[in-house]
């Protein structure tokens, strides 16, 4: 198994059960992540793309896999994933140095799944 799945997978059951003896602040946190990453000035892909970085600098790795997933769904390429990661190296420093590489292979490894292996 992949680290980005995994890292889903293992909270999955955690989630479920939060979600179960709260689920109307799920479902109130489920309108926002659909506002916030709807499509407008900016397209949903970005807007995974700004949420992967961000979750690098919170340091969060569910968050991660959650946005590196939705990415790749959204037609973000590998040299996109990159740059944007990189930026966050800028403004997380040596934390980000450390969960970065994390991001970027989860990103792969989403990418792949979906898409396939790129072309060499």
């Amino acid at each position: 198994m992949t680290y980005g799945q995994q890292v889903l997978d293992d909270l999955r059951p955690e989630t479920r059960e939060l979600r179960r003896m709260i689920p109307d602040v799920y479902k109130g946190f489920a309108a926002l992540h659909g506002a916030a990453f709807a499509p407008g000035v900016l397209d949903t892909k970005t807007k995974e793309l700004i949420a992967l970085a961000i979750a690098v600098n919170t340091q969060c790795d569910g968050c991660i896999a959650s946005h590196a997933r939705a990415a790749a769904k959204n037609g973000a390429t590998l040299e996109e994933a990159a740059e944007a990661i990189g930026v966050t190296l800028l403004m997380g420093g040596g934390p980000a140095s450390i969960y970065a590489p994390r991001a970027y292979t989860a990103f792969q490894e989403f990418y792949e799944q979906i898409h396939g292996s790129p072309e060499a």
